[in-house]
């Protein structure tokens, strides 16, 4: 549509256009600003390291000196002599969640802790669940009930009768079922309920909830950022220590100075509005670059084609995010003290550890990104942050764990961020919202 209404109205009428449209997208980000919150606090983020960990401890002393957090919050916990990335389920409840919440229950007043930080040393991912008890003749019945409707839509599939809307029909009943079938056999084993040790902690005064899939980040929207059941979380954590400290250096550097650089933005080219649908993001990614552009004083380059930047061609970058180029990062990047992004792929936060992984979290942190996030497993679009809702968190002055929570869809579920919490890349702006009477 706007392309017909270039070729019509010419340059005057372009510019126009453009304008009106950038001004408009930017007076609905701005009505999404509406509010003020109460903005997290030093002493408000509770540090998890592992005791059987040198460096881990050392990370989570590091960060309390310099963001000025009390060293009486580092909640030491014995989670092995190694810097594993995976657990069990047993392990998770027994090791991590069981000893944080009697620490902020019987040691805390309720929120008191706001944030937790995850550090070097501590597993990124907890297994699935166990199969659920008493469900073995449902089970065997359902999986009874799945053998009949696959057998039928093979018939189906072979019916050469003439009533072709009908067996269409029925075909596409029985496979909605059969998805259905499924969906209920994978609830009762367990699977699709592994997820990132962090997203799961988030839930940890949740009480009991389903472990199935995720649940609604009951944070997203929030611009109190408090919810008494609700966790913020963040991580610093690499393949190495070094790493893991080097990102609250970059923040506080990046803090002082400013964030300077290059957006570099990578779409490509999808025209699907569909709530959810690639397109959708891809349009997210465009909505990011004019936002950028607006909002900031930060020179923006966009790929718009199916292609990726290419390696080397992407100096003094400041922000990132793009996608698509799963578990094989490019090095396009020169990223600046303080930068901030994110690969839209499956699995990019899964191997943290690995000096040489190729997974785009893993790599971009030894490249010298300062924050970023990812799954650790499988996670679907649609739990990925917007693009355009969590830079526009950032571009108001949101610090970073607060932006990623306000825009997160889910927790119990794949994702993690990691980087400083408190890391501001933009100075704070004033809420322009309508005054009391």
């Amino acid at each position: 549509m706007l392309a017909v209404r270039r070729a019509v109205i010419g340059t005057i009428g372009r510019n126009f256009l453009a304008t009106a449209i950038r001004v408009r997208f930017v007076c609905v980000v701005v009505l999404l600003w509406g509010g003020s919150a109460i903005g997290l606090e030093p002493n408000e983020i509770l540090v998890i390291v592992n005791r059987n960990i040198s460096d881990s401890s050392r990370v989570g002393r590091y960060y309390c000196e310099k963001r000025n957090v009390p060293y009486e919050n580092i909640l030491y916990l014995h989670l092995g002599p190694r810097p594993i990335e995976s657990m069990s389920r047993k392990a998770y409840q027994e090791q991590i969640a069981e000893p944080v919440h009697r620490e902020l229950v019987r040691k805390r007043t309720l929120g008191q802790i706001r944030c937790l930080l995850t550090t070097y040393g501590v597993p990124t991912k907890v297994g699935q669940r166990e199969q659920l008890e008493d469900q073995a003749d449902k089970l065997k019945q359902i999986e009874q009930s799945l053998k009949q409707q696959e057998e039928r839509i093979k018939q189906l599939n072979l019916d050469k009768s003439g009533n072709k809307a009908a067996v269409a029909d029925e075909l596409k009943q029985s496979k909605q079922m059969l998805a259905m079938l499924k969906q209920q056999i994978d609830y009762i084993k367990g699977r699709e309920t592994s997820a990132s040790v962090d997203s799961e902690l988030s839930m940890v005064l949740a009480g009991d909830y389903e472990l199935y899939r995720w649940q609604p980040n009951k944070l997203k929207g929030s611009t109190s950022d408090i919810d008494f059941e609700t966790l913020m979380v963040s991580r610093l954590d690499g393949s190495n220590c070094g790493i893991a400290m080097g990102l609250v250096d970059k923040a506080l550097k990046a803090e002082k100075t400013g964030l300077k650089g290059v957006a570099y933005v990578d779409s490509r080219g999808m025209k699907d509005d569909t709530f959810g649908s690639y397109g959708y993001y891809d349009q997210s990614l465009r909505d990011m670059a004019m936002l950028t552009e607006t909002l900031t004083e930060l020179p923006v380059k966009e790929e718009r084609t199916e292609k990726l930047f290419a390696p080397g061609s992407c100096p003094n970058t400041a922000i990132y995010c793009g996608w698509y180029s799963i578990g094989k990062y490019v090095d396009a990047f020169d990223f600046v003290d303080g930068a901030v992004g994110y690969h839209i792929a499956s699995s990019e936060a899964a191997k943290l550890r690995d000096p040489n992984g190729t997974q785009w979290c893993t790599a971009m942190l030894r490249d010298g990104i300062t924050a970023t996030l990812g799954p650790v497993g499988e996670p679907y679009l649609h739990a990925f942050p917007e693009p355009k809702l969590f830079f526009a968190e950032l571009y108001k002055g949101t610090c970073l764990v607060e932006a990623y929570y306000r825009t997160n869809p889910f927790n119990s579920w794949m994702l993690l961020l990691i980087g400083d919490p408190l890391y501001r890349p933009f100075p704070k702006r004033q809420s322009s919202g309508p005054s009391g009477p």
